[in-house]
């Protein structure tokens, strides 16, 4: 071969991969999970054109009549994305398995789609009593809350779950601190069976007085990867001890008064809103402030000082904005810890007008 009829074939090689076609598809199996026998149940794929000219579908064959298939009939430029749905009628009970394969002017070989999922008589509810999803599992509750415990208490928070998929799961909780602790033992949920996971907190591990906080994750099975999708949040409010103190010393105590225990803010027509509280040391001694926190993102404050001598005052500032009030997850309050036998944990609730 000559260099002349080399270059030749470079060139025709290098220009065939340059308009060579490309579709990506952001899943090419969807999982329907349960579906109702007798109601037609719809997988609908997101796909992109990346190549460099425009596609054209010519066909897309399915596994079988039960199956029907949805297309763009047109052609899609370059860069655009488009989806393509089949819809199995749901006449056959049991587990399903349903495949298409899509020609175009893309590729000599065609692409795969696939749907499967389990047909079945009657197909439970469970929103009302398990709302939170994670995977193929609902649970009860998807923030652990250990509210005022004092050293040396052991509580148990459950996590009560359900498989809500079609396959034998292995739930199990995924980078506990030191302080949690979940049984030891394997738990292996079968389709449609409840089941708990009891969460321990040891307070004799914890540093601080106040609040910790943490996330854990829920995984479906050993395996499965940390994200923002299966997390759970936890946190312990450890109170100050004071059952030592003498009666002299609980008269000349500090003692907290607050203006208000509660903010109202009018979000309507607002991107935020800021309303101040004043706090005021009224005992005998003084007053120190040694845990404050925010349980939302939504949340911005500033305060004046975290000490205050007998009679002292300073001001709270509160900015509640509104879009992340909207979407937060727990309900938007501050927490102060202080020195204050008689209030040593403050909760200002945060609500809109």
């Amino acid at each position: 071969m000559n260099k002349k009829t080399i270059l030749t074939f470079m060139m025709i090689a290098a220009t065939t991969a340059a308009s060579a076609q490309k579709i990506t598809v952001k899943e090419a199996e969807i999982d329907c999970r349960k579906v109702q026998y007798f109601k037609p149940v719809t997988a609908t794929f997101n796909l992109k054109n990346k190549g460099s000219r425009r596609l054209k579908i010519n066909d897309v064959r399915v596994s079988c009549g039960c199956i029907k298939a949805d297309y763009p009939k047109e052609e899609i430029a370059s860069g655009d994305e488009f989806t393509i749905s089949l819809t199995y009628d749901a006449r056959q009970m049991g587990h399903f398995f349903k495949e298409a394969a899509i020609y175009s002017n893309g590729s000599k070989e065609p692409l795969y789609l696939s749907m499967k999922g389990i047909v079945m008589e009657d197909v439970p509810d469970y929103t009302g009593d398990f709302p939170f999803v994670i995977g193929n599992l609902r649970l009860d509750k998807r923030d652990l809350e250990f509210d005022d415990v004092n050293k040396g208490d052991q509580p148990v928070i459950d996590i009560h779950i359900i498989n809500d998929g079609t396959t034998v799961l292995e739930p199990n909780l995924m980078h506990l601190p030191p302080y949690l602790t979940t049984p030891s033992s394997k738990q292996y949920l079968r389709p449609g069976n409840q089941g708990k996971i009891s969460v321990t907190l040891h307070t004799e591990k914890l540093r601080d007085y106040g609040v910790t906080e943490t996330s854990v994750y829920l995984a479906n099975k050993p395996g499965d990867k940390v994200s923002i999708d299966n997390e759970i949040t936890a946190s312990a409010v450890l109170l100050p001890q004071f059952a030592q103190m003498t009666e002299t010393q609980r008269l000349n105590a500090p003692q907290l008064t607050l203006s208000a225990n509660e903010i109202k803010v009018d979000l309507a027509d607002k991107d935020k809103a800021t309303e101040r509280i004043e706090l005021t040391n009224s005992g005998k001694s003084p007053l120190q402030i040694s845990s404050l926190h925010m349980y939302s993102k939504a949340l911005k404050l500033t305060l004046g000082k975290r000490t205050l001598k007998p009679g002292e005052k300073t001001t709270m500032k509160v900015t509640v904005e509104r879009e992340a009030y909207k979407n937060a997850r727990t309900r938007p309050r501050i927490l102060m810890i202080t020195n204050d036998p008689k209030n040593p944990k403050i909760e200002i609730n945060i609500t809109t007008l």
